[in-house]
This record gives structure tokens, C-alpha cells and sequence, in this order.
């Protein structure tokens, strides 16, 4: 199998998240990826697909992964049934955190119980 085959999934998920500016080359066994992600949170994501595929220090694959907008963690549009809390804990692992996403939208929000589908909400840096 090849270093490109073995992160084929690194790879779509990188188109899936639009990652700018991408490129990919394999050299002598080791598979160099290159793009832009728009948040940190999508930096992560992908190192944590590749982690998943080649542990927590793979030595047959080197990325640099550089964020266009580091000014928010992530922005996030909300889907029918999700809460603060629940958008928090995806994000954060904490629900309590629900009032950290409040704060940072407080221009759209009045009240952190009531969001709606389609807002777009900024995820702050913790």
C-alpha cells in the first residue's frame, strides 16, 4: 500500500473541509501534504484524522497545516435540535462551556437558551 493510499481519508477529508491551497507529494516513502485550513479547529481536525491513521507521532508523513483565521476557535452554523450546551460540548468536551459561545455572540444572541438553525455562530479561543 502507499503513504498516499494509507491517508486517503486525511486527503478527502481535506477536500471536504476545503483546505486552501493544498498540495500533496510522496517522496522516498513519505507522503508531504500542504493547505490552508480556516480555523484552528479544522487544523485539528485534520492532525487528528492523521494521528487515527499514524499514531500519535507518524514518521511517514509530514504536514504543515497553516490557518487562515485564528482570531476564533471555529464558526459554526447551527443545525435544528442543537443547544449552546450542545454546540459546547463538540467544540469544547464541556457543555458548561455554552456560555463562552454566548459571550463571543452576543451581537445575534439575547438569550443562550434560544439559537436558530442557519445562524452562524463564532466558537472563541479558551
Amino acid at each position: 500500500m502507499s503513504v498516499k493510499a494509507k491517508y486517503q481519508a486525511v486527503l478527502d477529508l481535506g477536500q471536504k473541509l476545503a483546505i486552501k491551497n493544498g498540495d500533496v507529494s510522496e517522496d522516498a516513502g513519505i507522503l508531504k501534504i500542504k493547505g490552508e485550513a480556516n480555523t484552528p479547529y479544522e487544523k485539528n481536525v485534520l492532525w487528528d484524522k492523521i494521528k487515527e491513521i499514524g499514531g500519535q507521532s507518524p514518521s511517514d508523513i509530514k504536514a504543515n497545516i497553516t490557518v487562515s483565521d485564528d482570531s476564533v476557535y471555529h464558526r459554526h452554523t447551527v443545525q435544528s435540535g442543537e443547544s449552546l450546551s450542545k454546540i459546547a460540548k463538540h467544540y469544547y468536551g464541556d457543555a458548561m462551556k455554552y456560555n463562552k459561545i454566548f459571550e463571543a455572540n452576543t451581537n445575534i444572541l439575547k438569550n443562550p437558551d434560544v439559537i436558530h438553525p442557519d445562524q452562524v455562530l463564532v466558537i472563541p479561543n479558551i
